[in-house]
Protein backbone atom coordinates (compact mmCIF):
# COMPACT_ATOMS: atom_id res chain seq x y z
CA UNK A 1 0.00 0.00 0.00
CA UNK A 2 2.82 2.43 0.94
CA UNK A 3 4.55 2.04 -2.44
CA UNK A 4 1.42 2.73 -4.47
CA UNK A 5 0.75 5.84 -2.39
CA UNK A 6 4.31 7.12 -3.09
CA UNK A 7 3.94 6.35 -6.79
CA UNK A 8 0.64 8.21 -6.82
CA UNK A 9 2.22 11.24 -5.18
CA UNK A 10 5.06 11.19 -7.71
CA UNK A 11 2.42 11.42 -10.44
CA UNK A 12 0.65 14.23 -8.59
CA UNK A 13 3.94 16.08 -8.12
CA UNK A 14 4.77 15.75 -11.81
CA UNK A 15 1.31 17.05 -12.71
CA UNK A 16 1.55 20.05 -10.34
CA UNK A 17 5.17 21.14 -11.08
CA UNK A 18 3.90 23.77 -13.58
CA UNK A 19 1.64 25.18 -10.84
CA UNK A 20 4.60 25.45 -8.46
CA UNK A 21 6.57 27.29 -11.17
CA UNK A 22 3.62 29.61 -11.83
CA UNK A 23 3.34 30.48 -8.13
CA UNK A 24 7.07 31.22 -7.97
CA UNK A 25 6.62 33.65 -10.87
CA UNK A 26 3.45 35.17 -9.39
CA UNK A 27 5.25 35.85 -6.09
CA UNK A 28 8.17 37.43 -8.01
CA UNK A 29 10.66 35.05 -6.48
CA UNK A 30 13.94 35.75 -8.24
CA UNK A 31 16.44 33.75 -6.21
CA UNK A 32 16.64 30.53 -4.18
CA UNK A 33 14.37 28.85 -6.73
CA UNK A 34 15.31 25.37 -5.51
CA UNK A 35 14.38 26.19 -1.90
CA UNK A 36 11.01 27.63 -2.89
CA UNK A 37 10.37 24.78 -5.32
CA UNK A 38 11.06 22.38 -2.44
CA UNK A 39 8.70 24.37 -0.20
CA UNK A 40 6.05 24.06 -2.92
CA UNK A 41 6.57 20.31 -3.25
CA UNK A 42 6.34 19.81 0.49
CA UNK A 43 3.16 21.93 0.67
CA UNK A 44 1.73 19.88 -2.21
CA UNK A 45 2.52 16.67 -0.32
CA UNK A 46 0.86 18.01 2.83
CA UNK A 47 -2.17 19.11 0.81
CA UNK A 48 -2.31 15.70 -0.86
CA UNK A 49 -2.25 13.88 2.49
CA UNK A 50 -4.82 16.20 4.14
CA UNK A 51 -7.23 16.56 1.23
CA UNK A 52 -10.81 15.44 1.82
CA UNK A 53 -12.52 14.58 -1.48
CA UNK A 54 -15.94 15.33 0.00
CA UNK A 55 -15.00 19.00 0.40
CA UNK A 56 -14.37 19.87 -3.23
CA UNK A 57 -11.74 19.86 -5.93
CA UNK A 58 -8.07 19.17 -5.11
CA UNK A 59 -6.55 21.75 -7.50
CA UNK A 60 -7.69 24.94 -5.68
CA UNK A 61 -6.80 23.34 -2.34
CA UNK A 62 -3.31 22.49 -3.63
CA UNK A 63 -2.90 25.99 -5.07
CA UNK A 64 -3.82 27.70 -1.78
CA UNK A 65 -1.56 25.34 0.18
CA UNK A 66 1.47 25.91 -2.06
CA UNK A 67 0.90 29.67 -2.34
CA UNK A 68 0.49 30.01 1.44
CA UNK A 69 3.61 27.99 2.22
CA UNK A 70 5.75 30.02 -0.19
CA UNK A 71 4.32 33.26 1.17
CA UNK A 72 5.18 32.14 4.71
CA UNK A 73 8.75 31.40 3.61
CA UNK A 74 9.02 34.82 1.94
CA UNK A 75 7.85 36.51 5.15
CA UNK A 76 10.36 34.56 7.25
CA UNK A 77 13.13 35.44 4.79
CA UNK A 78 12.09 39.09 4.85
CA UNK A 79 12.18 39.27 8.67
CA UNK A 80 15.59 37.54 8.70
CA UNK A 81 16.87 39.94 6.06
CA UNK A 82 15.63 43.00 7.98
CA UNK A 83 17.45 41.88 11.14
CA UNK A 84 20.68 41.09 9.30
CA UNK A 85 20.55 44.28 7.27
CA UNK A 86 20.23 46.39 10.42
CA UNK A 87 23.28 44.69 11.96
CA UNK A 88 25.25 45.23 8.73
CA UNK A 89 24.12 48.85 8.56
CA UNK A 90 25.20 49.53 12.15
CA UNK A 91 28.60 47.96 11.54
CA UNK A 92 29.09 49.90 8.31
CA UNK A 93 27.92 53.19 9.86
CA UNK A 94 30.49 52.58 12.56
CA UNK A 95 33.01 52.09 9.76
CA UNK A 96 32.11 55.44 8.22
CA UNK A 97 32.32 57.32 11.55
CA UNK A 98 35.61 55.87 12.72
CA UNK A 99 38.91 55.99 10.96
CA UNK A 100 39.46 52.24 11.19
CA UNK A 101 42.52 52.36 8.97
CA UNK A 102 44.38 54.63 11.40
CA UNK A 103 43.39 52.86 14.63
CA UNK A 104 45.01 49.41 14.90
CA UNK A 105 43.03 48.78 18.12
CA UNK A 106 39.72 48.98 16.27
CA UNK A 107 38.34 45.43 15.83
CA UNK A 108 37.60 46.16 12.16
CA UNK A 109 41.13 47.36 11.42
CA UNK A 110 42.66 43.88 11.26
CA UNK A 111 39.78 42.41 9.23
CA UNK A 112 39.57 45.25 6.73
CA UNK A 113 43.30 45.70 6.20
CA UNK A 114 43.50 41.95 5.47
CA UNK A 115 40.98 42.32 2.61
CA UNK A 116 42.27 42.27 -0.95
CA UNK A 117 42.81 45.84 -2.20
CA UNK A 118 39.82 45.83 -4.61
CA UNK A 119 37.43 44.68 -1.86
CA UNK A 120 38.82 47.26 0.58
CA UNK A 121 38.49 49.95 -2.08
CA UNK A 122 34.87 48.99 -2.77
CA UNK A 123 34.07 49.02 0.94
CA UNK A 124 35.57 52.50 1.36
CA UNK A 125 33.84 53.86 -1.74
CA UNK A 126 30.42 52.56 -0.65
CA UNK A 127 30.50 53.18 3.10
CA UNK A 128 33.09 55.85 3.81
CA UNK A 129 32.82 58.00 0.69
CA UNK A 130 29.06 57.21 0.33
CA UNK A 131 29.35 56.53 -3.41
CA UNK A 132 26.35 55.01 -5.15
CA UNK A 133 26.50 51.54 -6.66
CA UNK A 134 26.29 53.15 -10.10
CA UNK A 135 29.30 55.37 -9.32
CA UNK A 136 31.21 52.33 -8.07
CA UNK A 137 30.26 50.39 -11.19
CA UNK A 138 31.71 53.16 -13.34
CA UNK A 139 34.85 53.37 -11.19
CA UNK A 140 35.49 49.61 -11.35
CA UNK A 141 34.33 49.35 -15.00
CA UNK A 142 31.71 46.70 -14.29
CA UNK A 143 27.90 46.59 -14.27
CA UNK A 144 25.70 47.68 -11.35
CA UNK A 145 24.56 44.05 -10.81
CA UNK A 146 28.27 43.15 -10.67
CA UNK A 147 28.79 45.74 -7.92
CA UNK A 148 25.73 44.46 -6.07
CA UNK A 149 27.10 40.90 -6.20
CA UNK A 150 30.55 42.03 -5.03
CA UNK A 151 28.97 44.08 -2.22
CA UNK A 152 26.86 41.10 -1.14
CA UNK A 153 29.90 38.77 -1.09
CA UNK A 154 31.97 41.38 0.74
CA UNK A 155 29.30 41.91 3.43
CA UNK A 156 28.99 38.15 3.92
CA UNK A 157 32.76 37.84 4.20
CA UNK A 158 32.95 40.66 6.77
CA UNK A 159 30.04 39.23 8.74
CA UNK A 160 31.61 35.75 8.78
CA UNK A 161 34.96 37.15 9.90
CA UNK A 162 33.39 39.33 12.62
CA UNK A 163 31.32 36.38 13.84
CA UNK A 164 34.40 34.14 13.91
CA UNK A 165 36.39 36.80 15.76
CA UNK A 166 33.61 37.28 18.34
CA UNK A 167 33.29 33.52 18.94
CA UNK A 168 37.05 33.25 19.47
CA UNK A 169 36.98 36.09 21.99
CA UNK A 170 34.23 34.40 24.07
Amino acid sequence: MENSKNENFEEVMEQYEPMISAIIRKLHIYRDFDNFRQTGRFALFQAWTRFDETKGNFTPFAYRSIYGAMLDDLKKESRFSEVNTSVETETLENLAQNDFMEDPNNELHEIITALPSKERELLIKLYVENKTQAECATHFSISVPGIKKRREKLLKKLKDQLTAKQSIEK
